[in-house]
């Protein structure tokens, strides 16, 4: 997919808003994880030495219920932008009266308006009318037909930053041409999450590897008990249609980690995918999984990964997950990975820098590894959208 980029854009002299995903962790004022952040820095910057007369950046943060909520306001996230910008960045409230003579600022959050989420044209044009020019730099957005992500995109001349494009290029050459063998590792906690996903991978992967708690599900539609662990009944004949069609591409657990309880410090035991007892669940894959797993990834010479193999936050359940984020990390492979749970696991693992793509996106990604059309990007693609020649308006003071 080619997308026209902050190249094809005449900024000089011309007011910017750019489309961030800020949606990063906060509790009590405080930024738990400045991932995002931190992503969306080489665009702004990029846009101000091209000569932007300010950049107006708008971004969502948790989900407020389209008013203000002082438990999701973008004080912290400015304030740490700025400091990655080495400049101040003011927040300022929605609809803007006046912007402050800076030349970043940064929104108050976009779903405290309820005219983001239903992609209200007339809130669509209130933003607009702040710039000259649009770029989305918001990945994790770009599935939202939301005002700022897709109405937007169409009333000013767009592109895509520079972040945005790197997730594209990433997650295409996946689905277009990786090189193989290509092996794709998935878990999480609900197989019905994921199947779109699997099926449109299957396509193009060699071997699918299959963790998390989803893989109960595929354990019982080969007629295995699984005890108390997570199934989804309903999706039991999907798994089994995935399974006879594709069978021999896909691993699945020979052993898990069971426990009666999902909780820190509790008796846990490996057990045969066939010996799970019927008063526990598995919460991890097991120690002879892991190394089938671990061989697989070590021969691929492209590997995606989204989803933990266990609860990896709590102890005991947390070899799976490492042993794949090693290998994933370390290995020679070209490697992706993506969704929150993943991220966080590399993070905390001390693996991220050790990645060639960690996604920003967790839904948006799954929704393009799926080969659907995302909202966000059909107005940023090449031959598209408005007419980038423009006349750049005075600056705004």
């Amino acid at each position: 997919m080619k997308l026209r980029t902050i190249d094809d854009l005449d900024v000089a002299r011309a007011r910017v808003l750019v489309r961030a995903d800020l949606n990063v962790p906060l509790a009590d004022g405080s930024i738990g994880d400045d991932f995002r952040i931190r992503r969306s820095v080489p665009t702004i910057t990029k846009l101000l030495e091209r000569g932007a007369a300010r950049v107006i950046v708008c971004s969502h943060l948790g989900r407020p219920k389209g008013e203000p909520d002082p438990r999701y306001r973008l004080g912290p996230v400015g304030t740490r932008l700025g400091e990655l910008l080495d400049m101040e960045v003011p927040v300022v409230p929605l609809p803007p009266t006046e912007l402050p003579e800076t030349r970043v600022v940064l929104l108050e959050n976009l779903r405290f308006h309820p005219g983001e989420t239903t992609n209200d044209q007339g809130f669509a044009r209130a933003l607009a009318d702040l710039a000259d020019v649009y770029v989305d730099d918001a990945f994790g957005a770009v599935h939202r037909a939301h005002a700022s992500v897709s109405a937007v995109a169409e009333m000013l001349p767009s592109a895509a930053g520079l972040l945005l494009v790197r997730e594209v290029s990433a997650l295409s050459k996946l689905l277009e041409a990786p090189e193989h063998p290509f092996v794709a590792v998935v878990g999480g906690a609900k197989v019905s999450d994921k199947l779109g996903v699997l099926s449109n991978l299957l396509r193009v992967a060699d071997t699918l590897v299959i963790g998390g708690a989803m893989c109960f599900t595929f354990l019982r539609a080969q007629g295995h008990s699984t005890g108390t662990s997570l199934v989804e009944e309903e999706r039991i004949d999907d798994c089994r249609l995935l399974l006879e069609q594709h069978g021999d591409r896909i691993l699945l657990p020979s052993d898990v980690v069971i426990a009666t309880e999902m909780k820190a410090g509790v008796q846990t035991e490996q057990v045969r995918i066939d010996a799970i007892p019927d008063d526990a669940a598995g919460y991890d894959i097991g120690k002879e999984t892991s190394r089938a797993y671990v061989d697989a990834i070590r021969v691929a010479k492209t590997v995606l990964w989204n989803g933990p193999m266990g609860v990896f936050e709590i102890d005991e359940f947390a070899s799976g997950t490492r042993a794949v984020a090693a290998d994933v990390a370390l290995g020679p492979a070209y490697s992706v990975v993506g969704g929150g749970d993943s991220v966080a696991a590399l993070g905390e693992f001390g693996y991220t820098d050790k990645v060639d793509h960690v996604s920003t996106g967790g839904g948006a990604m799954l929704e393009f590894l799926e080969g659907k059309e995302l909202p966000g990007l059909i107005p940023l693609r090449a031959g598209s959208g408005r007419d980038l020649e423009h006349t750049p308006r005075p600056p705004v003071t």
